[in-house]
């Protein structure tokens, strides 16, 4: 059945053996991350042979180069392991961004996965009549770039919510002068040390850079365009998000809601005084709806009530050395760092319309959103981290070796049966 579809794939296309292509017996997995990585273990754990491809020379790419170097896991270890491989029980309970890059380079030796490096995925798109995906490829080795093509019968896009930084557009940046670098490419406060630096954005990210940046003695002043849900970390030393977990087995989630902020009142006191004002809707029923992450704090309110963040409320716009608010207070700056977070890329390169938004994310909603159809699968855009890219990747190899198992056994005795037709002619 495979070579007969492959067949007419060369069919309809005449120049097909003129490129650089192969078929690969199992799926093909785009993005090394920790969704490929996951993914790929399970698979492995099943028997079913599969290609990882990566567009950059490592895996991991996003927290080996754009992220800050004070980084840690925000959630406790357990939630953030993957498939099959627990962290080292000497790890902390929030690892440190060199310990999770060890655990992730540990977890592909472990399943002996070896991603295709600098090969960038340029289109892929199922082909009807062949019952086959087409993933067109961009090999960069030095300077030089090769066009490959693999056929496959499945795809696992495991790209991420996080592939491509967002640039917003704001008035007069481009004549402000100073430096502007999004927080990917922020490390440390050190090159700051004694400038005044705007943070636009106050998410985890825009929090933690701004308090990277007071401990390294500059003067952070960070936007606070809307609403912000900001909770401890940890309530009475348990971690928030394990309590919360746990208040979900028993509890609807408005009353959890309703519990958290309580609790968060209780250990923050009241945060809108310091102009952070909270949405009307819960933490967990905006993360669930919106993708909409709350802040976990680890300090930064601290700095915030002391006067060492200023926090300040929208852009109008830039000039020179300055920015000029939407309540019309001006701010010498000499610095900004763009915390306005990251966004899918899903649309730039697959050719398909059925099962993803125009946004990137999968239109079916957490649990439903990790299978599509005619074999095309997603990793890693639940908006629930890594315990959710890890329970798409159970479920994935899973369906992938069923199918896999199901199209290997029809093989075999298709295989028997001409063998025997051949023996019984031969008597003949």
């Amino acid at each position: 059945m495979t070579m007969e579809n492959l067949f007419r794939l060369v069919d309809q296309d005449q120049d097909f053996f003129q490129r650089k292509w192969t078929l690969v017996n199992g799926p093909v997995i785009v993005g090394a991350g920790p969704s490929g990585l996951a993914t790929a273990a399970c698979l492995k754990e099943q028997g079913v042979p599969f290609v990882v491809l990566e567009r950059t020379d490592c895996i991991a790419s996003l927290w080996q180069k754009r992220t800050y170097d004070r980084l840690k896991l925000h959630l406790p270890k357990q939630f953030c392991q993957l498939p099959k491989l627990p962290f080292p029980e000497d790890f902390p309970e929030y690892p440190t961004k060199r310990q999770f890059l060890d655990y992730l380079e540990s977890y592909a030796k472990h399943f002996d996965i070896n991603p295709k490096f600098n090969e960038c995925v340029q289109s892929a798109r199922y082909d009807e009549t062949s019952g086959f995906w087409r993933v067109k490829t961009i090999v960069t080795s030095g300077s030089n770039k090769t066009e490959f093509e693999y056929v496959c019968r499945s795809l696992v896009v495991a790209t991420g919510e996080n592939a491509e930084c967002v640039l917003p557009d704001i008035e007069g940046l481009s004549e402000f002068g100073g430096e502007v670098i999004h927080a990917c490419d922020y490390k440390s406060g050190e090159k700051f040390k004694g400038q005044k630096v705007l943070v636009v954005g106050c998410g985890n990210s825009g929090m933690e850079v701004s308090l990277d940046l007071c401990n390294h003695n500059a003067s952070p002043s960070m936007v606070v365009r809307s609403s912000v849900h900001v909770l401890p970390r940890e309530i009475f030393g348990k971690s928030t998000f394990e309590l919360a977990v746990l208040m979900m087995k028993w509890l609807p989630l408005w009353l959890v809601d309703k519990l958290m902020l309580i609790l968060a009142w209780l250990m923050l006191g009241n945060i809108e005084k310091y102009g952070l004002k909270r949405p009307s809707t819960g933490p967990l029923e905006l993360k669930n709806t919106k993708g909409k992450t709350p802040v976990l704090d680890i300090g930064a309110l601290e700095k915030i009530r002391s006067g060492d963040i200023n926090v300040v409320p929208g852009i109008k716009r830039f000039s020179r050395g300055q920015v000029e608010l939407v309540n019309g207070e001006k701010l010498d700056i000499d610095s900004v760092v763009l915390a306005t977070g990251y966004r899918s890329n899903v649309p730039s390169w697959l050719q398909e319309g059925e099962f993803f938004t125009k946004n990137g994310y999968p239109k079916a909603s957490f649990p439903h959103g990790w299978k599509g159809k005619a074999g095309l699968y997603a990793a890693g855009f639940t908006r629930r981290g890594l315990s959710g890219a890890s329970s798409d990747a159970m479920r994935i190899a899973q369906d992938i070796a069923q199918v896999f198992k199901d199209e290997t056994k029809q093989l075999r005795m298709r295989t028997v049966a001409r063998h025997r037709r051949c023996i019984s002619l031969s008597q003949f």
